[in-house]
């Protein structure tokens, strides 16, 4: 693996030399330094067909049939993700909805792809103190030809060491997060990658695959990146006779608090305001035989005619959610914030033990 770099490092120096002469049999020579930035730094070191670092603080990556991903360094934040969904040579499509950051900069990015890990090892619940990790540096990077490109962060937060693995292939990528556990204490963690798809229309969104499945009604975690607070997500939308027509019934996201229901709808309609976790309730994980959340589940967008499979690996839970009728509160398009998740029951990590989560989204849209 290479090794760390870190963006606080004090900046590496070119020397150009120079001549001068102060007499016919006196010369002198100076040296002038001539600092890089971080970005060429980061260039110089892992820089390859296909990744390129740019003054942004981001890192671009781009595969052989144009599909590209952006990820910004600092706070390991998928910007932008861009695959090739039709044949013709534009045929480009963002997936992402993103929100970018204010002028000034002190409003962040939001939206976008991220990871949320938080510390509640001291909390009798799993919604303890978000761990804003803004501190990555970049510890390696891979590539297959132009097919596969994999960028890997690495941070530590107190004892857990923690490395994040963004990788983009023709028809799909991929975020895995590896944490592990250096403290001589039990650690419990809170955690999420959190997706927001953008949606060209609200009444065409749906997800397709978590029917018989189990959800509640729920916050998501706190993070850096949220379009919608946990606040937010949970305030009711006004009934309309729309909610008869989608849903059958009055949304259940009235009802706040742990009152279990089963998915009976082939299709999951995404217009109306919702925030769940589709999972197996904790009350019955201890049973030998129990049925957990499916590995895997679809976008629909009848808008674009597109359609995105997102594939849970290593953690329990399914985060769903839609901003319903208050979506203009936070722009012109839809969206929904979804992932997988470890929520209602923390992950446990032993001292030295490590653990892995991960997050697939693919297409046969081609």
């Amino acid at each position: 693996m290479a090794s760390l770099l870190s963006f606080t490092l004090p900046k590496h120096s070119l020397l150009i030399k120079a001549s001068a002469s102060s007499s016919p049999t006196t010369t002198t020579t100076t040296t002038t330094t001539i600092p890089q930035s971080p970005s060429q730094l980061l260039e110089d070191k892992f820089g390859r067909k296909g990744i390129k670092f740019t003054d942004s603080g981001s890192v671009e990556l781009t595969v052989r049939n144009g599909s590209s991903l952006s990820l910004r360094l600092s706070d390991a934040f998928v910007t932008s993700y861009k695959p090739k969904v039709y044949w013709k040579d534009d045929g480009f499509e963002e997936v992402l909805y993103t929100i970018p950051s204010s002028t000034d900069s002190l409003t962040p990015s939001k939206g976008g792809i991220g990871l949320v890990l938080t510390d509640v090892t001291n909390s009798d619940s799993t919604n303890g103190s978000p761990s804003f990790i803004s501190d990555w540096t970049v510890n390696d990077v891979d590539s297959d030809s132009i097919d596969a490109l994999q960028v890997e962060l690495r941070c530590t937060n107190g004892a857990l060491e923690i490395k994040y693995i963004i990788s983009l292939f023709t028809l799909s990528m991929a975020t895995a997060v590896i944490v592990k556990n250096k403290s001589p204490k039990v650690v419990k963690l809170s955690s999420a990658i959190l997706t927001h798809f953008k949606f060209k229309s609200r009444s065409g969104s749906a997800i397709q695959g978590l029917k018989g499945c189990s959800y509640c009604a729920h916050p998501p975690l706190s993070s850096n990146f949220e379009i919608m607070s946990p606040a937010d997500a949970m305030k009711p939308e006004p009934p309309s006779w729309t909610s008869f027509l989608f849903n059958g019934k009055e949304s259940p996201e009235k009802k706040v608090g742990l009152s279990w229901t089963v998915e009976d709808n082939v299709f999951t309609m995404m217009r109306g305001k919702l925030s769940r976790v589709y999972t197996a309730p904790p009350a019955e994980r201890s049973k030998r035989i129990y049925r957990t959340p499916p590995s895997k589940y679809e976008t629909i967008d009848q808008g674009s005619g597109l359609g995105f499979r997102v594939i849970r690996m290593g953690y329990d839970d399914i985060y769903l959610a839609s901003p319903g009728s208050f979506s203009k509160k936070y722009g012109n398009d839809y969206f929904i914030c979804t992932g997988p998740a470890s929520m209602l029951v923390p992950v446990v990590l032993n001292p030295g033990e490590e653990w892995k989560g991960a997050q697939v989204i693919e297409h046969d849209n081609l």
